[in-house]
């Protein structure tokens, strides 16, 4: 059944048509490459590449769905649409990491099941409201840690000593990663302590709330070559790991 706002491809001519598949799929590879960049530039496992290919399959999924069921026919298009979510969802949980009884990776599965709504909105023929849906998933992605931050009251935060052991160069990506929660890093340092494998110990303090700063703890922890991840509030010798 076809809905105002609805961008019906079996209706507008068959010239028309590729045209208007042309618009969904290029709309798709925006939107999936716009939440693609944000999650790139915090270095996660689903990069730009992984979610523009998840927003296209969705969406040509979907518009096939539609286009291949003649208007007289008992058959549900939304069948194919409910094998993407149960897809997307093996997807997700392959991006879920436990260790050490920290699970890391929950907001990355969350963000490839809505890239995949996205898809499926687009395919649906509601180019706009994706548009709307991508704006407002990269406004929760963006500007809901620094609203977080807001509310706790400087009062809360506490200054902490970090220290990272890694097995090769890994001070870009840690660099990234605390800007991601902070809006300044203090005497971020980097010492090679054995030549041989070369481990390297990376320090740095920073100004955070102690609950961001276990959540911190975890995500530096997952960084490729990262071997452990200590920190403690620099003032006092009350040491955690992570």
């Amino acid at each position: 059944m076809k809905t105002p706002g609805m961008i019906d491809l079996e209706l507008i001519g068959p010239v028309n048509f590729y045209l208007g598949m042309g618009i969904e799929i290029i709309t798709a590879l925006i939107l999936g490459g716009l939440v693609g960049i944000d999650r790139e530039r915090k270095m996660k496992s689903a990069g730009i590449k992984t979610n523009i290919l998840i927003c296209l399959g969705a969406t040509l999924y979907t518009a096939i769905s539609f286009i291949n069921i003649p208007d007289n026919s008992m058959a549900d298009p939304n069948r194919i649409a409910a094998q993407i979510v149960t897809g997307i969802g093996f997807l997700g949980a392959g991006a879920i990491i436990q260790s050490r009884g920290h699970v890391i990776g929950l907001t990355t599965a969350a963000t490839i099941w809505v890239v995949a709504a996205i898809g499926m909105t687009i395919g649906s023929g509601y180019p706009v409201v994706a548009i709307l849906f991508t704006l407002t998933i990269l406004v929760v992605l963006k500007l809901l840690n620094p609203i977080y931050n807001l509310i706790i009251q400087d009062k809360d935060n506490k200054t902490y000593h970090v220290e990272i052991l890694s097995h090769g160069r890994v001070k870009q990506q840690v660099k990234q990663m605390l800007l991601t929660e902070v809006n300044d890093i203090n005497e971020l340092s980097e010492e090679v302590i054995n030549i041989d494998s070369d481990e390297r110990i990376l320090s740095a303090f920073v100004t955070l709330h102690p609950t961001r700063m276990k959540f911190l703890g975890q995500e530096l922890k997952s960084i490729l070559k990262v071997e452990k991840v200590n920190f403690y509030v620099s003032d006092y010798d009350n040491s955690e790991d992570s």
